[in-house]
């Protein structure tokens, strides 16, 4: 994917990454804040899991301490795409302890493709996160305390595929430790107004003019919903030509 490169194009990219983890951090269900997503941005169609099978991963040690399992206990890894419609929205590692499932949900997890939380839903879990981590910084750091550029960004923004990950340990109501999850959240989740504001103004092609040309800026006021054209000095509005 490709983002318009000006500097307001990169506030609206790093907002939306910034709430999507706070989105997360607030919700014991990762699973749940996709779907809130989709439902917003994807007309309402049910997330789906798409099981990634023949790439298994042995837990590690630390893994292990985070689950409270024993080197000895028996874990089952599950590698699956999170999508809403067409799109991957992310992509999870899940280490899950089989013996603190019942036979009704350890039988989903293996036969079916319905999401993780929805299948231990019934265990009333908590979501304990132990790490958060930006893939993708549009903005440079410690970018609030210095002024906006007076020059817009020039050029455009190439978006990794990867723009966020969670690690975290989902407990049941009674505390318990049962799943450690790595949670990498593509730049799907990305919504693009400013393209398809373009696309749909102009008739054209969705490709975005360069930022800081005059056409450019006045295809970002028309998709915002600004006026184009500036007052004379009666007050009164030129009609654009």
């Amino acid at each position: 994917m490709i983002l318009p490169a000006a500097y307001v194009e990169r506030l609206e990219a790093w907002a939306q990454i910034t709430q999507l983890n706070a989105d997360l951090l607030s919700h014991d269900s990762a699973t749940a804040t996709l779907q809130a997503w989709c439902d917003q941005h994807g007309g309402g169609q049910k997330i789906r899991a798409h099981r990634v099978r023949g790439q298994d991963k042995a837990a590690s040690s630390e893994d292990r301490e985070a689950l409270g399992a024993g080197a000895d206990e028996p874990l089952v890894y599950r590698r699956v795409q999170l999508a809403c419609g067409d799109h991957i929205l992310s992509e999870a590692d899940n280490w899950y302890r089989p013996a603190l499932l019942t036979p009704e949900m350890n039988g989903a997890l293996e036969e079916t493709e319905t999401p993780f939380g929805v299948v231990v839903r019934p265990l009333n879990f908590r979501r304990r996160t132990l790490s958060t981590s930006y893939l993708f910084r549009p903005l440079p750091l410690n970018w609030e305390g210095r002024p906006a550029p007076v020059r817009i960004y020039r050029g455009r923004l190439a978006t990794p595929k990867d723009i966020l990950q969670h690690r975290a340990v989902l407990v049941t109501g009674e505390g318990r430790p049962f799943s450690l999850v790595v949670e990498t959240y593509t730049e799907a989740l990305l919504v693009k107004p400013y393209a398809a504001s373009r696309s749909r103004v102009t008739g054209r092609s969705s490709s975005p003019p360069e930022a800081g040309t005059a056409t450019g800026v006045k295809a970002c006021r028309r998709a915002r919903g600004w006026p184009t054209s500036r007052p004379n000095s009666s007050g009164v509005r030129r009609k654009p030509r």
